[in-house]
């Protein structure tokens, strides 16, 4: 009986890829991993990146993680997981629209926010002022996908993926600027626009479920402009994306930009923005938000002294053992999920532990 040849299912998913967009990104042509290892037999390297993200226990635990509604014992808030799903949902119709490599976009996507420590932004604010160096949750991604997971061998992921994960944050002012680096290939550029189209979307209909707005209560511009529903304000975000970056791509045009990138139409732009405005003043910064924010920054902030002062108890399965003390607490608090670190904090004495369900 023959024996099948298991490289050539990879070897047939790579051929696959030079049907997409001359500006796709190509596992085959990836510059490669920090340490070189023989290929998966019967997946590209972006498929295994993902797997890999998958399977980690980081990944797991962001469905106890806050996206902004710090409230663990109710089912239907966004969760850090929800989100990331989401994420990868709007990215891997975006790539495959524009003929770009979906397995690449997904990958990204699905680890993007693995470095989001407890308590949502609120979390990551208290840990940039405990550390000298400051603390960035995209940083923080890469840093526990790379380094902290497998043991502390990390997981050895593609420079592209990384490259995406780690320029995937995005500037306050413009959920659709380029901020804190442009990423390498237009798949992270897709990330980081699928990243922004989720949440602004999903924490409308978060905040009308809390009863802070209704949907009238949004911008009537951006509701004449991107809809007014939920799946009406998704779909013309994704297909104005679409539409605007597709010429970009080098789909439709020849002799065109030779540095295409991921857009937005002005006026949708403009619409988008309006909206995340609009939530920043009577959402993010509501006082109750901002207070059950305020508490759990208190709540992080307690814990990483705990810990800097009593460095026997963080595990090793979160920390590296030569690092700065400080860092060793940051890693091992930003990778605890709400309610153990509530619990925890209830423990050890924090007031503001108290009182939470969990």
């Amino acid at each position: 009986m023959a024996v099948m040849d298991l490289h050539a299912v990879r070897r047939r998913l790579e051929a696959n890829e030079e049907r997409l967009s001359p500006f796709a990104s190509r596992a085959a042509l990836s510059r490669g991993r920090r340490v070189a290892e023989e290929p998966s037999p019967v997946r590209t390297a972006y498929q295994r990146d993902r797997d890999r993200i998958l399977h980690t226990k980081a990944f797991r635990r962001l469905k106890h993680k806050t996206q902004v509604f710090i409230s663990p014992s109710l089912d239907h808030y966004v969760t850090r997981l929800t989100h990331t799903l989401e994420v990868a949902q709007v990215a891997r119709t975006i790539t495959r629209a524009l003929n770009l490599n979906e397995d690449l976009a997904e990958a990204a996507s699905l680890g993007h926010d693995i470095g989001h420590g407890p308590f949502g932004h609120a979390g990551e604010e208290a840990l940039a002022e405990c550390l000298p160096e400051g603390f960035r949750h995209n940083y923080q991604s890469v840093r526990v996908l790379d380094r902290l997971e497998g043991s502390g061998e990390g997981l050895n992921l593609s420079f592209e993926v990384l490259d995406a994960i780690a320029k995937s944050s995005k500037a306050r002012e413009d959920i659709f600027a380029e901020g804190w680096g442009v990423p390498e290939t237009l798949e992270g550029q897709v990330v980081k626009t699928a990243d922004a189209i989720a949440y602004v979307n999903h924490d409308i209909v978060d905040a009308i479920r809390a009863g802070l707005i209704s949907e009238e209560d949004l911008p009537s511009a951006a509701r004449q402009t991107l809809g007014t529903s939920h799946s009406e304000r998704l779909n013309t975000l994704i297909c104005d994306a679409i539409e605007a970056s597709w010429a970009a791509t080098g789909e439709l045009t020849i002799g065109g930009d030779p540095t295409p990138t991921i857009a937005f139409s002005p006026a949708v732009r403009f619409a988008a923005n309006e909206l995340r405005e609009f939530m920043f003043q009577r959402v993010y910064l509501y006082d109750s938000t901002r207070a059950d924010a305020e508490r759990g920054k208190r709540v992080v902030i307690y814990l990483f002294r705990h810990f800097v002062s009593h460095p026997d108890g963080i595990s090793p399965d979160f920390s590296l053992p030569g690092d700065p003390i400080e860092r060793r607490a940051a890693d091992y608090v930003s990778g605890m999920t709400d309610r153990y670190a509530i619990r925890l904090a209830r423990e050890l004495g924090c007031p503001d532990a108290h009182g939470w369900a969990t």
